[in-house]
């Protein structure tokens, strides 16, 4: 909007001449209230007044937009505008009310790969973390059209927004997730495992991951399809994301025993041959290297020894913890205080019976075992003795 850097410059100017602190507070003119009200809505954009103009466009037939001279890049631009307003929950909520949802969804099945991309982009904001926006795109048939384009699009960029959309749409959601598995989605899953854009591999494994974690069952359908092989081949990508989302996926899989996919994996000779190669590269990282790759570490220690009942040989390096990183911290034992003072007793009772004596005396000091509440009258003697030692 031209003019608009002039606008601001002027409001800031007033303000700052009107709050220095160099004069006291007065009452604004009538004009000065005039001019500053209408400096601020010059500035100030009415959301869903936008949301509505961009609905009417999306509603628009391609061709009489064409018609009108509207480039496809215009498009996106305007669809770079909504997403930016449904950042907002209330307004990814909104869009659907004012009939936005729906012609949205309908750039999914443009003709344009760029408006098809930037449309699944859109719709990824709207529905993340977003229980009741991913209900709605759910209800209108959103799920369709993204695996339509994840699975068979042309264009590897559409394929992948397309991907990340599922992601953000099926998450914390067992509607979605089973639509997925109904739309043979893991055998898109594979599809993509297999190309030669990391980008897409790694959206692929970290919704794999997701998938596993939430259901071992379907380490029965993974396995089945031929995904751990994939994911096995992954694990040496020079894209350390790459890797770590191929580890993690790996350790659900050792990880389940239900569907001999753990075994699987542990009769996989070429697993312990890659795994051995990346203990190798870990060890012969420098030090910056390896705090970047501590992730990477923790994942093939475990996957190791879940896949052979042992600890990986980066235990024995000393590479699992380095200087000036934190090792795991056992739980607080919160039973502790409770089972001490019993314990001290019994012990002390065991030193008195090993030293051979066998007094009236050391045997009525010794206390026994109370693992659990004594009696009363006990209770409030033993208190009265370790406040009163002596």
């Amino acid at each position: 909007m031209a003019g608009d850097g002039l606008k601001w410059d002027g409001l800031l100017k007033w303000s700052l001449a009107h709050a220095d602190g160099t004069r006291p507070p007065r009452n604004l003119s009538e004009e000065d209230r005039k001019w500053f009200m209408e400096a601020m809505q010059a500035q100030t954009v009415d959301v869903v007044k936008r949301m509505k103009e961009i609905t009417s466009v999306m509603k628009t037939p391609e061709d009489v937009l064409e018609a009108q001279g509207v480039k496809p890049e215009d498009i996106v631009e305007m669809l770079d505008e909504l997403q930016e307003h449904v950042e907002s929950i209330d307004m990814a909520n909104d869009l659907h009310s004012i009939g936005g949802l729906v012609p949205l969804l309908g750039y999914l099945k443009n003709s344009d790969s760029g408006i098809r991309a930037k449309a699944a982009d859109v719709v990824t904001t709207i529905v993340q973390n977003n229980p009741r926006s991913q209900q709605l795109v759910m209800e209108a048939s959103g799920l369709e059209p993204l695996m339509s384009n994840f699975t068979l699009d042309p264009d590897l960029a559409v394929r992948t927004k397309a991907l990340g959309a599922i992601s953000s749409l099926i998450r914390n959601n067992k509607a979605g997730i089973a639509a997925f598995r109904l739309a043979n989605g893991y055998a898109g899953l594979r599809d993509a495992l297999s190309s030669d854009n990391v980008r897409f591999q790694r959206k692929a494994l970290n919704l794999i991951q997701y998938l596993l974690k939430e259901n071992n069952l379907d380490c029965n359908i993974v396995t089945e399809l031929g995904l751990p092989r994939l994911m096995v081949h992954l694990v040496s990508s020079d894209d350390s994301n790459v890797r770590e989302a191929a580890l993690g996926g790996l350790l659900e899989l050792a990880r389940d025993r239900t569907s001999g996919s753990s075994t699987v994996l542990a009769e996989e000779d070429k697993l312990k041959q890659i795994l051995e190669n990346r203990i190798e590269n870990i060890s012969s990282m420098s030090a910056e290297d390896l705090g970047a790759a501590r992730e990477e570490r923790q994942l093939v220690d475990s996957l190791w020894s879940t896949c052979y009942n042992e600890p990986s040989s980066l235990r024995e390096k000393g590479l699992m913890v380095l200087p000036g990183e934190e090792a795991p911290q056992p739980p607080p034992d919160v039973a502790g205080k409770f089972f001490e003072p019993p314990l001290r007793a019994w012990a002390a009772s065991k030193q008195l019976q090993k030293g051979g004596s066998n007094s009236a005396e050391d045997k009525k000091q010794a206390k026994p075992l109370l693992l659990g509440l004594g009696p009363v009258g006990s209770s409030l003697s033993s208190n009265q003795e370790q406040q009163n030692p002596n």
